[in-house]
């Protein structure tokens, strides 16, 4: 079913798709949003049989950090695990390149946030194909072989991944907040003149931008391929922060909604019959 325009649902043009969206009143509508979020985190950690796998991609300063914050301040800390995902460790390297994400999944009743994810191996990796040597996969001695092919089958893995964790009980939303380049060029300079942004600033962040044409190929390929009924991807236009936390907050309220079996537990007929004999005894205490 298709959520609203911003979902995936075929071959994808990022140069047509537009990046700034402003909706009136984001800030205000938000604070609502997530609070009816929050309470049906609340049902679902009773209930304990959903987990929620909350995806965000992004070019650097897309604000993924405080979408988190502003999405996701309403919950109780029990319902919610955030992941960062940087660099792979050594021992995460000693494994195949799903094992670090899979670990980390939510468990049922509660939310999980991937603050990027497992389709850096298909993005990160495809920009700059040298990471892979570090995986130690037999098949793969030099980088000439880690053609389009090799991608592909890595995205079909994925989409089996997902496939497995949906018919287990994980409900998956992926977004990619869309910013424009002149829009990460303002967001990078202020990390610059800001002396309390400084330290988000990093000189590798200039060389990224250079190949942001690259990037941009490698998303478009891995959103059409990778965006399913199951696990489907939504483009947030993402030049106004407010209105990008607002879009993704709307989208998982709508979404959640749609699961009319995610209902409060009933008391057992024993212990309902007594209620009326506990509230006396804890009275008379």
């Amino acid at each position: 079913m298709k959520i609203n325009p911003y979902q995936v649902t075929s071959k994808i043009d990022l140069s047509k798709t537009k990046t700034l969206h402003i909706e009136n009143n984001a800030k205000k509508r938000l604070k609502k949003v997530r609070k009816e979020i929050s309470q049906i985190q609340n049902i679902m950690y009773a209930h304990n049989k959903y987990s929620v796998l909350i995806c965000l991609q992004g070019m650097d300063t897309a604000g993924k950090d405080s979408l988190i914050r502003e999405v996701f301040k309403s919950f109780n800390t029990r319902g919610i695990n955030v992941h960062s995902f940087k660099k792979p460790s050594t021992l995460e390297l000693e494994h195949d390149y799903l094992w670090r994400h899979y670990i980390a999944l939510p468990q049922r009743g509660t939310f999980g946030v991937f603050n990027r994810t497992y389709y850096e191996n298909v993005l990160i990796t495809r920009v700059h194909p040298e990471y892979i040597l570090g995986e130690n996969i037999p098949s793969i001695t030099n980088i000439n072989q880690l053609n389009d092919a090799f991608y592909h089958n890595r995205m079909q893995q994925i989409n089996n991944f997902e496939q497995h964790l949906t018919e287990n009980g994980t409900i998956i939303l992926k977004f990619f907040l869309n910013i424009s380049k002149e829009e990460q060029k303002n967001r990078l300079l202020r990390r610059i003149e800001l002396e309390e942004k400084n330290w988000k600033f990093s000189g590798a962040d200039i060389k990224e931008r250079k190949l942001w044409e690259k990037y941009m190929f490698c998303f478009e390929d891995l959103l059409g391929k990778t965006s399913t009924k199951s696990a489907p991807w939504f483009i947030i236009p993402s030049d106004d922060k407010a209105t990008s936390r607002l879009l993704v907050a709307e989208t998982i309220l709508k979404v959640l909604q749609q699961y009319s079996d995610i209902d409060e537990p009933i008391l057992d007929t024993e212990t309902k019959a007594k209620l009326k004999e506990y509230k006396k005894i804890l009275e008379n205490d």
